[in-house]
């Protein structure tokens, strides 16, 4: 009989390694559907907390933030587009995308939470963000992820008008930060293994069975 496990996944949808990370963590879940049984239940990270409406140049951003000349970061986006293709992720980035306030999609999967659709929201924004290149932040591209994930439409709207789940994101985010966390992704398993990083299916299948071993 599979054990169960509790996971958490700190991440945010700006991040490209979360969303490799998550498809390596699903498929290692696969590989152990008779060893492991888990919910993932998803937290905020706001890696550019002050991103102004409308967003940035992504390559532009990168550059400034990192120090890094434009021609390394290009190889870098290669490689992540690389690896999340091997998770089966399309991440259809170029020198025009963009990166984007991602604190209203928090919003949106704190409330998809409690309706059972989290796990299917957290895949439909990474769609937006790095398949679409459309902003997370834009009430239309987000309630129509909610929509495709299952949640309803309208109750999606609902929130995104209001400030719902405002504080409730802003308290896990401390939360977090203060248990340590200052990367993402970050994979918290039973409260006291962390996995970091966008690892490979086979890195997480590993750590997932010494978990299991360790009792």
């Amino acid at each position: 009989m599979p054990r169960k496990i509790k996971v958490d996944f700190v991440s945010d949808i700006a991040c490209p390694w979360c969303a490799i990370g998550l498809g390596g963590l699903e498929k290692a879940l696969e590989n152990l559907h008779d060893v492991v049984e888990t919910d993932i239940v998803f937290h905020p990270f706001e890696l550019n907390p002050n991103m102004v409406e409308g967003g940035e140049n992504a390559l532009e951003h990168i550059t400034r933030k990192y120090g890094m000349a434009a021609d390394d970061v290009r190889a870098n986006r290669e490689r992540i587009r690389e690896r999340a293709a091997s998770v089966g992720f399309a991440m259809n980035t170029s020198d025009t995308s963009r990166i984007y306030n991602t604190f209203d999609a928090h919003r949106l999967l704190a409330w998809a939470k409690g309706e059972g659709r989290q796990h299917a929201l957290k895949q439909q924004l990474f769609v937006v963000n790095f398949t679409n290149q459309a902003d997370p932040g834009d009430h239309d591209a987000l309630v129509a992820a909610a929509e495709k994930a299952g949640l309803d439409p309208v109750a999606a709207r609902a929130v995104l008008a209001s400030d719902r789940y405002a504080d409730e994101v802003r308290a896990e985010e401390k939360y977090w930060q203060g248990m340590g966390i200052t990367g993402v992704p970050a994979v918290i398993v039973n409260d006291k293994y962390l996995i970091s990083g966008g690892q490979p299916p086979e890195e997480f299948e590993r750590q997932l069975r010494h978990i299991v071993q360790e009792g």
